[in-house]
This record gives structure tokens, C-alpha cells and sequence, in this order.
């Protein structure tokens, strides 16, 4: 489960990490990034591209909108197995949340990899567009079986990308055995797990 992130990066930066050249945006939110609101995500078509996206896909078969995407059946649900194969995203993060219950407390946790200002979460897009032509992009986030640190708080993470799978998981002519090779949990080693200071009583 992933039900929120942050991201706390200048646009210069995401820019200058994903080779992004023909960029239509001035500026990205920053913060807490919550399901239903727009942050970026990068994704292939033609080049690298960036888009502010809505997170949360919206089938009109569903009352509420799908936030995450479980890593083991992507292939074999109809709302993902499409997008599996043709709209790969990455979704640049500065970390993300999860909650530990703690003496019948939920203490809030923030989740981010050591030394790295932010990194990609793996994910999938869908674009249409609306009643008035508006072109409209939503994503999910995909989520696989939790690294044994993360299994103190939950028994799913966020599938994190290491740097050097990236580009794979974009690239549409990457084989299907190479992507679904991709989709294991992050080692335990470079991920640091803290809870959020503010509710121990110290600024965070």
C-alpha cells in the first residue's frame, strides 16, 4: 500500500535527472502528495516526457479511483494489463509515508533511501480526454511484497526503481521477462524508515 508521498525538489533538478528537454511546465507541487491531486510523472513517447498527472485512475466501472496497482497481477487484470505494456511511468519522490501502530498509537513514518534527495516509484498512466477535449492523465503506483524493514510497518511497499532500471522500465521495447524481473522489493540496506518528529513533540 502506498497512500501518500512527498516530494521535495525543484523542477530544475527533475529536469536535469530524466534528460527532459521539451518541458510545458514552470513549476511542480511540492509536499505531501495526496491521491486525486496533480504531480508529476515521467513517462516515453517519442522522448522523455514530463506531465502533471492526477493520481488515481477513475474506470467508470469503479466508484472510487485505484491508487495503487499490485505488482503480481498486472498482467492479468484487464484495468492494468494494457498499461503494463505500453504506459510505463516513473514518479519522482523525496519519500513516502506509512503508518505503525504503536501502543495504540499510529505513529506516522517517513520512508526514503539514504543519501538520495529523491528517486522513482514504478508506475502506470492513462490518458483521455474530457468532454471539453481537455487532455486528462491519471496514474497508480505500483506496490509489491514489503523488504523486511518495511515489514515492521506494513506487508506492502512501493516498488522503487534503482537507477539503472529506469530507462528499462520506460522503454516499450524492453522484453516482458526483463520488466517483470523488475518488480522485486527494494533491498532493506539503502531505505531508511524514521518516525515523523512533529508527533514525538520535536519540529520536524
Amino acid at each position: 500500500m502506498c497512500g501518500r508521498y512527498y516530494l521535495k525538489i525543484s523542477i530544475d533538478k527533475l529536469l536535469e535527472k530524466y534528460g527532459i528537454i521539451n518541458n510545458e511546465f514552470d513549476d511542480i507541487p511540492v509536499g505531501e502528495i495526496f491521491p486525486s491531486q496533480q504531480a508529476p510523472i515521467i513517462f516515453n513517447k517519442q522522448d522523455i516526457k514530463m506531465r502533471l498527472s492526477k493520481w488515481g485512475l477513475s474506470p467508470s466501472y469503479l466508484k472510487r479511483p485505484i491508487i495503487n496497482a499490485r505488482a503480481e497481477t498486472l498482467d492479468k487484470k484487464k484495468t492494468f494489463k494494457g498499461l503494463f505494456d505500453k504506459k510505463r511511468c516513473l514518479i519522482p519522490v523525496s519519500g513516502f509515508f506509512e503508518w505503525k501502530n504503536q501502543n495504540g498509537t499510529k505513529i506516522k513514518h517517513s520512508i526514503y533511501l539514504e543519501n538520495r534527495e529523491f528517486f522513482s516509484l514504478a508506475g502506470l498512466y492513462e490518458s483521455s480526454l474530457d468532454s471539453s477535449g481537455n487532455r486528462i492523465t491519471e496514474f497508480v503506483i505500483i506496490t509489491t511484497a514489503a523488504n523486511k524493514k518495511i515489514s515492521e510497518i506494513h506487508n506492502r511497499m512501493p516498488l522503487i526503481l534503482s537507477e539503472d532500471k529506469e530507462q528499462e522500465w520506460l522503454n516499450n521495447d524492453t522484453e516482458k521477462k526483463q520488466i517483470k524481473n523488475i518488480l522485486k522489493p527494494y533491498p532493506d540496506d539503502k531505505i531508511v524508515l524514521e518516525p515523523e518528529k512533529d508527533q514525538l513533540g520535536f519540529d520536524f
